[in-house]
């Protein structure tokens, strides 16, 4: 690609939310380069002048009258005042700025690998709420749900901190534990969970058929890089292993890179768009199907609940809109902007919303979500069953699951199945 003067290279990034692993990673990241034109960005505009120098002025106040000397501390200021400008936008949870340290989180996420407790979370109405423990994780087997909000982080108060500053506390070195106090938003009951860090790694899909039946219940739990090509094999052994009907589960999954999201949303669509991207002046990008990739048309169902985001809500609204899978569960998170990542000299970096993203058929996502066509919610402290565990399980064992969004969709399919074959 030409550079033109002045221009850098930037990765477009559209962050669904934080991940707890080592530290934050994006939910999307549009994996194409863009070109930054302008001004210098550490040139300060005229009409700006009086507003910088107000800030020295704070500044210097601070650092020669406040009496506690070791909290005076310049970088912690310098980031405080960078997020605190990102923040009075109003757009939470979504633009941020990411530390040195976030940055390189970030990308080492993404690629499937970090470590931590293993839990997307962001900030909703100034509480830092848990989005969805993944796969596998420590925050899923010690029994962190979607909704969840951080109250306390080792006995401490985190009300009133950002959510780098909580994230902060809550990460550590692999094997040691930290204490995370947690209140349900439903019924107000608070609970303290002991969980011991780990090194994570996704493995995004996995797949298994329904116990008794010829219904494959196909799991996507994050959108990481080669997603879209483990769907393809995954795809491949369910067609030869006889299934008549797929169910696809993307509940509690954060999103990832949106390439993948394109490429596992063609695999079902036949033609037209995965999505569309909105800029700033209301001007429409259509990104269409991809025609290149193997095609699956058994019937099908998605799962989806409060903890879809960000990619799997691309996914999951572009099979709704084309009438391809019926959606069972609960509406999703409503993550709908795209960001672009601006590197700032020191390696930290801002993501600011430069575009939002809809449905194909035009449907806002952003704080809306995406509704399910059949309402079915989990009882209080149930997890989804996951493909992993259906191994273990007997036919009769498995229609006992409290996982009732699973048997809602195993009738559906069967329903459907039915009246095709004319029984």
């Amino acid at each position: 690609m030409t550079m033109g003067k002045g221009s850098r290279r930037l990765r477009a990034v559209a962050l669904g939310a934080l991940w707890l692993l080592s530290g934050v990673v994006a939910g999307v990241i549009v994996d194409r380069q863009i070109l930054a034109d302008g001004a210098p960005s550490d040139r300060i505009p005229a009409a700006a002048v009086p507003d910088f120098r107000l800030m020295a002025e704070a500044w210097n106040l601070i650092d020669e009258h406040y009496v506690d000397r070791k909290a005076i501390k310049p970088k912690r200021m310098t980031y405080a005042a960078i997020s605190g400008m990102v923040d009075s936008l109003g757009d939470t949870g979504h633009s941020t700025f990411l530390s040195p340290e976030m940055v390189k989180e970030a990308r080492d996420a993404v690629q499937g690998h970090f470590a931590g407790i293993g839990a997307e979370v962001r900030m909703r109405d100034r509480h830092v709420v848990v989005v969805a423990p993944l796969d596998g994780s420590p925050a899923q087997r010690d029994g962190l749900h979607p909704g969840d909000i951080i109250y306390k982080v080792d006995g401490k108060d985190v009300a009133g901190e950002s959510l780098e500053q909580v994230v902060r506390k809550i990460r550590g070195p692999a094997g040691t534990t930290v204490v995370l106090s947690l209140r349900d938003p439903k019924t107000g009951k608070t609970r303290d969970v002991a969980i011991v860090r780990a090194v994570i790694k996704l493995r995004s899909v996995t797949w298994h058929m329904l116990p008794g039946t010829r219904i494959a219940d196909l799991r996507i739990a994050s959108f990481s890089e080669g997603t879209a090509q483990a769907l393809m094999k995954a795809l491949a052994q369910v067609r030869a292993s006889g299934a008549e009907g797929l169910i696809l589960d993307l509940r509690n999954n954060p999103g990832g890179l949106l390439s993948q999201a394109i490429g596992v949303a063609s695999q079902f669509l036949s033609g037209g768009d995965v999505l569309l991207e909105k800029n700033v002046r209301g001007k429409i990008r259509r990104v269409p199907v991809l025609r290149d990739v193997p095609k699956t048309r058994l019937p099908m169902v998605v799962l989806i609940n409060s903890g879809t985001a960000s990619a799997a809500e691309i996914v999951s609204g572009a099979l709704k809109d084309a009438g391809r899978a019926t959606l069972i569960g609960e509406k999703t998170f409503g993550t709908g902007t795209v960001l672009q990542e601006f590197p700032l000299s020191n390696g930290a970096a801002l993501m600011l919303a430069v575009e939002e993203w809809l449905t194909p058929d035009g449907h806002t996502i952003w704080h809306r979500g995406i509704e399910p066509q059949k309402v079915v919610s989990l009882p209080p402290n149930v997890l989804p069953l996951r493909p992993q565990e259906e191994k273990r399980l007997t036919a009769a064992e498995f229609r006992k699951t409290k996982d009732k969004q699973l048997l809602a969709a195993l009738r559906l399919l069967e329903s459907k199945l039915r009246r095709h074959a004319g029984v």
